[in-house]
């Protein structure tokens, strides 16, 4: 391989929780662009293999706080619990620490037209196309956003506390994550370890949404399980507003989404925007664009009051919201509705509902989707996230 010329709050970060494979080893990749991207990704997973600790061994080290400690101890019986109630394939994963010193282990980029919501996508080996890319730095995120940017696309980064090495490597517990309160720490795990029993390559949105719906289940669960109802209580109440928080958007995009089709409907799909409007055109839909947007940070505010001013969301609506940020929410919980519906229907049944994933997974991307959706859309109505465990 050659040297390449240059030019060649429940905080929301929790919520998003990255299943990317950031390794492209052994795959031809061509372009200097490539090549600088797979490096940083291989560095960067290295360094993290390099430099894990056994838990274990951390745990009789005097040296360790009692608080960290305890941490660990609760990682160990999270294990055994995602294995045994939850039939997630542990095999060897979260049984070693790494402190990288820094707020989070990866930043993703995310991308979009300024008048569309059809995201961006990459493509890498074995994982196919998906919506963001991901870097072990920050400046190396914000540098390639930029870039994008100056091109003409809107961009957002988003930090990232945990992945998923989809069962390459055994992923260690990382300091990124492990402070956080039981359930969402219950939560991390699950999500990253649904990802290894159900992973469909090239469909961000689908796997995603799966591994979002066994981590709530299975935190709901491990509370259960404990006889924890006020720790419970207070998980569900997160669940309600995250609930609330997603309906703002997802209504807010479906605005825009109607505003887009409206403005290009006489348009060439496969022409750059830009060359298509006039500036009139293009300044009547930025008004009307940033119209919905003041809306909803109007609506996001009246929620927050009724919340009795719980900020759980407040950074996330302190950047200047675009449509590559709005994408995020969805790409997470979009099919969530129908994934919840499909384990009700199952009585609650985690084998029957991995099971009727995987065989969707089988399908074309739009005729999955199509179907779980419709999975949401013939449920009945239910008052809160969860599948009746753990009140």
């Amino acid at each position: 391989m050659t040297d390449c010329p240059n030019g060649g709050g429940r905080a929301w970060s929790k919520r998003l929780l990255a299943g990317l494979v950031f390794l492209g080893l052994g795959a031809a990749l061509s372009g200097c662009q490539s090549i600088r991207y797979y490096k940083q990704a291989i560095r960067g997973e290295y360094q993290i293999l390099a430099h894990r600790e056994p838990i274990q061994k951390l745990i009789s080290d005097s040296r360790i706080s009692l608080e960290l400690k305890a941490k660990f101890k609760l990682i160990l019986r999270l294990r055994e619990f995602a294995a045994k109630d939850l039939r997630l394939p542990v095999d060897g994963q979260y049984l070693r620490y790494v402190d990288l010193h820094r707020r989070y282990v990866v930043w993703n980029v995310h991308a979009a037209p300024e008048f569309s919501l059809e995201p961006k996508t990459w493509w890498y080996p074995f994982v196919g196309s998906l919506k963001y890319r991901g870097y072990f730095s920050e400046s190396d995120a914000r540098q390639y956003a930029e870039k994008l940017k100056r091109g003409g696309w809107e961009i957002y980064v988003e930090g990232v506390e945990a992945y998923s090495t989809l069962g390459w490597f055994k992923d260690p517990i990382l300091n990124t994550f492990i402070s956080e309160p039981e359930p969402d720490l219950a939560e991390i795990l699950f999500h990253e370890l649904a990802h290894q029993r159900v992973f469909i390559s090239g469909d961000t949105d689908f796997n995603e949404a799966f591994a979002t719906t066994v981590g709530e289940e299975g935190a709901r669960r491990w509370l259960a399980a404990k006889s924890e109802a006020d720790m419970d209580k207070l998980y569900v109440a997160a669940l309600q507003r995250n609930e609330q928080f997603v309906q703002l958007i997802m209504a807010a995009r479906e605005e825009l989404n109607l505003l887009y089709r409206e403005t290009s409907s006489t348009e060439n799909p496969g022409a750059p925007q830009s060359h298509l409007r006039t500036k009139v055109e293009i300044a009547r839909l930025k008004q009307k664009k940033e119209e919905v947007i003041a809306q909803l940070r109007a609506k996001y505010a009246e929620l927050q009051d009724h919340w009795g001013g719980l900020g759980s969301y407040a950074r996330w609506f302190a950047k200047p919201l675009n449509n590559a940020q709005l994408n995020t929410v969805a790409a997470y919980y979009d099919l969530v509705p129908g994934f919840r519906a499909m384990l009700r229907k199952d009585g609650g049944n985690l084998e029957k509902f991995y099971e009727e994933v995987r065989v969707l997974g089988k399908l074309k991307k739009a005729e999955r989707r199509r179907r779980v959706a419709q999975q949401a859309r013939s449920a009945p109505p239910v008052l809160s996230p969860g599948m009746g465990h753990g009140g």
